[in-house]
């Protein structure tokens, strides 16, 4: 875009310019042209130039770089420079009095308050490429700056309540079909707006007004089943119910009051703890994600092609993943009938996304051809990545890499997917440790974003830059954690399932406990979870971890029982609960009380009632003081990891922000309180983290 050199700065965020008749006003705060209060301030001083000049006859209202508009500036929510004047509504509704035509010129996105302030312009144009659209809804909030109530007056009600509620955005085409644009153009982008301001200016037509429009009461939604629609585990689901109450004002109040409403609204959810937890998940997964190697471990490495070592559940979600960003996948078992398994699994998966309309039968083939399936391990030696994804014991995983490393290229990277298995011991077994690194995929690989790259004693920069990348590349959410007995995630696992194991005992039942947990936030509670994920697993974790175990400290038998009569969860039909054959429905199951009471006879534990409000501070506070240690002790780089870890991979209500942002939420001081008297009651396992205990005292 060629803005005329002889511009004016308005303000620090926003430039003016005048060409053949036109007024150019133009968003200038990079990297998204975020609305923040320098932004208001510079347009609406910029268009009130443009309105008295005698020269111009339209406005044309742009961004620089590569968006158009991004929405407001979310870091300055509830400071401030949030409510400063003057406001988006202000704004907008000096641009829908302009006597002048006000074209906004979308190009990139108009996203949030960046389509808000291209509704309140006369007339909007957008580059073939541009998306458009309203997410306030994945950040807990609604449209503050108008949004509701003039995307119903343009577009109609019924499209105007997709758009708002699924926060989801549409394409230029799209956008031009809803009536949501006036032009789809290409090429220069101010030539295109000077040239449609112009022949509206030149029209001599009046000027559409979204306020001065009513709102058709044709085919007008049941809000009452739209809102009973809404999941209620939804992460904001708050902010969905009261979305469709936004709308709902625009059909049935004047557009004053509904602007009103509309704010009054806004300002509740923004205020709230819901939307503050959304909006430190939004930062913390972009923090998460950032990695800036030293310079010195060699030169950046692309990740063009992948090989795969296991074609099991993991293995083929993982195949799956890559295959659906377009990157070749080399898909390698030992033995013919395991990899026609795996095959036959991954074409289930897919034609599951088709018939549900996620992928047509084309993408569906695309998708299937660029996994190649092999019994020849030699197949990795030109693959610039190869996972390993086979049983989960170590003597296994060192046979491997053993192998992986006589067989594959010097500068290919070397991952293991374990769950908990020491990375620095697997690469010790190469000649080559500074390219080995742990890829902890979560299943199913092909749906779970979180990923947890394992950074060894001697993994390079490059590598780790590579890996990180490439999480993103597949649409994965990538956190760098350290070397430890089950890294960040499941080492925090233990002690939630700790907890749960003493409750047990206690006197709380399987039920209570899972009920309580989810009625707190969580997807799941943890001993439907246990099952869900085959309590063998964790079962020859704890054998293996026993001789590493102080006798002193107390110990739960009971899932260890469970495990002795052969009862691994879903797969074997019965874990904690029972399964009728076809239906994961978990069925309290009298055997299992009946084994939990005789564990808490021979610890000698004397039942009682136990209360959920206990339940849910004992596993939580138990996850919180876990990843306070290991934000001590380097495993995660900020206790915002931690959270990103435990809401995308482990079920915990984003809305409360994860574990760490919901004890900061209740205090530290007060937390610190909470663990010293529970420490006090039931021992050592509940020394307080050095970490809480200087946050306390802060």
């Amino acid at each position: 875009m060629n803005i005329p050199e002889a511009s004016t700065l308005i303000s620090e965020t926003v430039r003016y310019a005048e060409r053949d008749a036109v007024a150019l006003i133009v968003i200038d705060n990079s990297p998204v042209n975020g609305l923040g209060d320098s932004v208001r301030r510079g347009v609406s001083e910029a268009l009130a130039r443009a309105i008295a000049s005698a020269e111009v006859k339209a406005i044309a209202l742009l961004g620089s770089g590569k968006v158009f508009c991004g929405g407001a500036d979310i870091r300055q929510f509830n400071t401030p420079a949030a409510t400063a004047r003057p406001m988006l509504r202000d704004v907008n509704r000096d641009i829908e009095r302009s006597t002048k035509p006000v074209v906004a010129c979308i190009h990139g996105v108009a996203l949030g308050g960046g389509l808000e302030i291209a509704l309140a312009c006369h007339f909007r144009i957008a580059e073939r490429a541009a998306r458009l659209g309203l997410p306030e809804v994945s950040l807990g909030l609604v449209p503050g700056g108008g949004g509701t109530q003039r995307l119903p007056r343009l577009i109609g009600v019924n499209d105007a309540v997709r758009l708002v509620t699924s926060g989801k955005p549409v394409g230029a085409a799209d956008a031009l079909s809803l009536g949501l644009v006036d032009e789809v153009f290409e090429g220069d982008r101010v030539q295109a707006a000077i040239a449609f301001a112009l022949a509206k200016a030149q029209s001599g037509k009046p000027l559409p007004v979204l306020e001065d429009t009513k709102v058709s009461d044709n085919s007008l939604p049941d809000f009452d089943a739209l809102r009973s629609a809404v999941n209620p585990k939804a992460r904001n689901a708050l902010a969905q119910h009261t979305a469709f109450d936004c709308v709902q004002a625009a059909v049935q109040l004047p557009f004053e009051q509904g602007l009103d409403k509309e704010r009054a609204l806004f300002d509740e959810l923004v205020a709230g703890t819901p939307s503050k937890a959304l909006r430190h998940m939004f930062f913390a997964e972009k923090e998460a994600a950032k990695f800036t190697p030293d310079g010195s471990s060699g030169a950046a490495r692309s990740v063009r092609s992948v090989g795969i070592l296991g074609a099991g559940t993991m293995g083929g979600g993982i195949a799956m993943a890559f295959a659906n960003a377009g990157i070749p996948v080399v898909l390698c078992e030992r033995e013919q009938a395991a990899l026609d398994r795996g095959m036959a699994l991954i074409e289930r998966n897919y034609q599951i996304s088709v018939a549900r309309g996620g992928a047509t039968q084309e993408t569906l083939q695309g998708r299937l051809q660029r996994i190649h399936p092999t019994l020849d391990v030699s197949a990795f030696a030109d693959v610039d990545l190869v996972i390993e994804a086979v049983f989960e014991d170590m003597a296994v995983k060192r046979d491997v890499f053993t192998q992986l490393d006589r067989i594959c290229r010097p500068g290919a990277i070397l991952a293991t997917n374990t769950s908990r298995l020491n990375v620095n011991e697997i690469a010790a077994v190469t000649t080559r440790p500074w390219d080995v690194i742990g890829l902890h995929f979560f299943s199913p690989a092909n749906v779970m974003k979180l990923l947890e790259v394992v950074r060894g004693d001697h993994s390079s920069d490059a590598v780790i830059a590579a890996c990180m990348q490439m999480a993103v590349s597949i649409g994965k959410i990538p956190v760098l954690v350290g070397v430890c007995e089950g890294f960040v995630g499941n080492r925090m696992l233990t002690g939630y399932w700790r907890e749960a194991g003493f409750l047990l005992e206690e006197g709380a039942t399987v039920p209570q406990i899972d009920a309580a947990m989810q009625n707190f936030g969580f997807a799941m509670g943890p001993l439907a979870m246990a099952d869900l994920a085959g309590m063998d697993i964790n079962w020859a974790t704890r054998k293996r971890l026993a001789p590493t175990r102080p006798a002193h400290l107390r110990y739960s038998k009971v899932a260890d029982r469970i495990c002795e009569q052969g009862r691994f969860g879903q797969k074997t039909a019965g874990g904690y609960y029972r399964y009728e054959a076809g239906n994961r429905t978990p069925i309290p199951d009298p055997l299992v009380q009946e084994l939990i009471e005789q564990c808490a006879r021979e610890a000698g534990i004397e039942r009682r009632v136990v209360t959920d409000e206990e339940i849910v501070e004992r596993c939580v506070l138990a996850l919180v003081n876990e990843g306070a240690r290991i934000v001590d002790e380097g495993i995660a780089q900020r206790a915002s990891d931690v959270d990103v870890i435990y809401v995308n991979g482990y079920g915990f209500p984003a809305w409360r922000g994860g574990p760490m942002f919901y004890a900061q939420t209740l205090g530290w001081k007060q937390v610190l309180d909470k663990i010293r008297a529970l420490h006090a009651q039931h021992g050592e396992h509940w020394v307080p983290a050095p970490w809480i205990e200087h946050r306390a005292a802060v």
